[in-house]
């Protein structure tokens, strides 16, 4: 193998907006629309059902290209992969912007995953390589990790003023126009990123790509057929693990996941964002449900959750990863997770914003704030720099695992309760004491 020499990033300061920026396109992408599905639908017809789907498309192929997106920037070189994939989910949004119909939207939205899957990976590489370890590599992941645990709530946000002020098309042109300001200050910001001249592993990423995009379309997807496409994705998942165990260039080197840093950096994204996306997916159902808000006004009332993030991870975690461990705020920011996520069980049926609704989104807030960087920084703790794509591919998957599989297991959850309020009671309880448990044996296992 001949590796490719990275060219050192010659603006520090530009080049952390670019992958903060690709970073917010992508994990805003899954919730940008969400507020919009109800125009969507009125446009070209769409019922609940097929609706859906603008949001699963893009979650979807998000969650189930970003192994290869991974190993693809490893081996053909970051920058190369990061600006293919922002132009990619660019055009699409460009595409979804001006869709004629329901089906090219869909299609639109499954290939800005594809795009953010090639984009994510590379983002954290390129991070690594411009900002040497030490402070300035922890204050730099402060700021990205801010940026990323504050996009998914602001892009519901977001993405209610735009569609009510200007329309749900004006949502994707905001993504565009976000694409476009990205791709042109990676030239100047970014270096070239290292490389591997080594095989792809197509067998290793048709099976993983399968078997992935099949977990979460079967869980998101629900009835019947759910259960034979999680059969299916249970039978990609071990081909693939067996081919990845055999080839000399696997896709997924399973040596990663024997990193105690990487495998406690995995349990932390899926129970961070199961609580969190929980969080996020129930609060509107009660805020407009029970409380009367407006959707605007609903996704307003999750401002303090992404600002007490952003503060949070920008001003705080990371001088507090200069002095302690990764471990010590992981488990920190997964009981304040968990507290604040147990808050919400004190909702009532008319209850008041300032008493029962804001306390668990701040305390929450301030848990994902500590979290998201720390698990960030452990998920590369040991891994050799030539494997940093895919170490952080392997992050994002636990993420996205958490915000589908773990979301669904909460929503079957809610569903056993004697009322609605009473099942978003249960949930909230499950995903704390989910939080807790996790938070417990982060901080208990062996280090070696």
């Amino acid at each position: 193998m001949t590796a490719l020499a990275p060219t050192t990033g010659r603006r520090p300061g530009l080049a952390l907006g670019a992958l903060a920026g690709a970073l917010a396109l992508d994990l805003s992408g899954m919730a940008v629309l969400n507020a919009a599905l109800p125009s969507v639908g009125e446009r070209f017809g769409l019922g609940d059902t097929t609706l859906q789907w603008v949001m699963t498309a893009y979650s979807v192929t998000f969650a189930g290209f970003l192994l290869v997106g991974g190993r693809l920037a490893d081996v053909w070189g970051r920058r190369r992969v990061f600006e293919v994939g922002v132009a990619v989910f660019t055009l699409a949004a460009l595409v979804g912007a001006v869709a004629p119909d329901g089906a090219v939207l869909l299609g639109a939205r499954a290939v800005q995953g594809i795009g953010a899957a090639l984009s994510g990976p590379a983002a954290l590489a390129l991070l690594t390589e411009v900002f040497p370890a030490g402070p300035e590599r922890s204050r730099a992941l402060g700021v990205y990790a801010a940026v990323g645990a504050a996009s998914f709530s602001g892009g519901m946000l977001l993405g209610g003023v735009l569609t009510e002020f200007l329309g749900w098309r004006s949502v994707l042109w905001f993504s565009v126009a976000l694409g476009v300001i990205v791709l042109a200050v990676t030239r100047a910001g970014l270096p070239d990123g290292t490389g591997r001249r080594a095989p792809l592993d197509l067998a290793g990423a048709i099976s993983g790509t399968l078997g992935l995009t099949l977990l979460i379309v079967g869980v998101s997807w629900g009835g019947t057929a759910a259960w034979g496409m999680v059969a299916a994705a249970v039978v990609f998942l071990v081909l693939f693990v067996v081919r990845e165990h055999r080839t000399a260039d696997p896709l997924l080197p399973l040596s990663l996941l024997r990193i105690p840093a990487v495998r406690l950096a995995t349990a932390a994204a899926v129970l961070q964002y199961t609580a969190a996306v929980g969080i996020v997916f129930f609060a509107p159902l009660y805020l407009q449900g029970m409380l009367g808000y407006s959707p605007v006004a609903s996704g307003l009332a999750l401002v303090p959750m992404s600002l007490t993030v952003f503060l949070t991870a920008t001003f705080a975690t990371g001088r507090l990863l200069t002095k302690y461990s990764p471990r010590t705020l992981m488990v920190t920011g997964l009981l304040l997770i968990g507290a604040g996520t147990a808050l919400w069980m004190t909702t009532p049926q008319h209850g008041n914003y300032l008493l029962h609704v804001m306390p668990g989104l701040v305390l929450s807030g301030f848990g994902q704030g500590l979290n998201f960087p720390a698990m960030t920084t452990a998920g590369l703790n040991g891994v050799p720099t030539h494997q940093h794509a895919v170490a952080g591919a392997v992050n994002v998957v636990a993420q996205q695992i958490g915000s589908s599989v773990g979301v669904a297991l909460l929503v079957l959850v809610a569903a056993t309760g004697d009322s609605r309020l009473s099942g978003y009671h249960l949930a909230y309880l499950g995903a704390a004491v989910a939080c807790a448990i996790g938070a417990a044996a982060i901080a208990t296992v062996r280090r070696t």
